[in-house]
């Protein structure tokens, strides 16, 4: 049985996905009129099918990451095993991704069908307790659904971004839909062009941050060690403003991992699709103090 926690959080994600269904289908109208309308709803129903049942086949190929056997990571397989049992859900797949940088995340469609995947710096630079941490946040968002929930607000998010581009190129030769749609095809079509992309991340951003925090707070209660999650996430963030090179250079996909590899600072920082790093272990921290928080969740699947 759910807690309100997580009653409230599935009913802002179920509102919020709903909200970037409704602006894809909106752009496609203002684009191509009625028909354009049509033509996004379905394009946008075909995503979602999409997302569903291939989105942890392409993100992983995205990133060269390679299933990785018992014998090649060991420590990370003993791991993974003991909280998937905690948590009462499947064995996950485990993948490896050649990168020094420290990071990891979760893709798949259901506790069922998941995978983890971890870079090969992380497992270098973390002790047993600091992975053990990562890992349980990861596993958070596989027995919470938070990795299905996330692709799809990613593909539509998207998919947006790129009728936002056809919108500038209708501006630039005219707009759309002849000459029934010329008085208001050009300030139309700006709008789109300007806010479309800024909303549609906007309503990613929110279902990413909120899924962050509670993959923090449940997955310290399946380990009960929030303050190993806490210094793992102070040495990634770390790590991460010193890489010359990021490990991912695709907002799209910045968002599944549990610290955006992406950089940013001063305004950039208001549009990361992560909580505040600072503000993330200030909750673990506070965790720690209230230790009858730490109950670890029991899923039945």
């Amino acid at each position: 049985m759910k807690n309100w926690r997580a009653k409230v959080n599935s009913l802002k994600t179920f509102l919020l996905l709903t909200g970037l269904m409704a602006l894809f289908v909106f752009i496609g109208r203002q684009i191509g009129g009625q028909a354009g309308m049509v033509y996004a709803f379905g394009f946008a129903c075909v995503m979602n099918f999409v997302s569903y049942w291939f989105s942890d086949k392409i993100v992983l190929m995205m990133f060269g990451a390679k299933e990785a056997s018992r014998e090649q990571a060991p420590e990370l397989y003993e791991i993974v095993e003991d909280l998937a049992r905690k948590a009462n859900i499947p064995m996950p797949r485990i993948y490896l991704i050649q990168s020094p940088a420290p990071n990891a995340f979760a893709t798949g469609r259901n506790p069922k069908h998941a995978a983890i995947a971890a870079t090969t710096g992380i497992l270098e630079r973390l002790d047993a307790k600091e992975l053990e941490g990562v890992l349980g946040h990861e596993l958070s968002h596989v027995f919470n659904r938070d990795i299905l929930i996330s692709t799809i607000a990613a593909t539509v998010a998207g998919a947006i971004m790129m009728l936002a581009n056809m919108a500038r190129w209708g501006m630039m030769f005219g707009g759309y839909g002849g000459r029934d749609r010329e008085n208001r095809g050009g300030l139309e079509l700006l709008a789109v062009a300007i806010l479309a992309p800024l909303a549609a991340a906007l309503i990613q951003m929110a279902i990413s941050r909120s899924r962050e925090y509670e993959a923090d707070r449940s997955g310290a209660a399946l380990t009960g060690k929030p303050l190993a999650l806490a210094s793992a996430l102070q040495k990634i963030a770390v790590e991460t403003n010193r890489a010359r090179v990021p490990l991912s250079t695709n907002p799209a996909t910045a968002h599944l991992f549990i610290m955006n590899p992406l950089r940013g600072e001063g305004l950039f920082s208001l549009f990361s699709t992560h909580p505040p790093t600072s503000e993330r272990i200030k909750r673990l921290e506070a965790m720690d103090l209230n230790r009858a928080t730490l109950n670890a969740p029991r899923v039945v699947y």
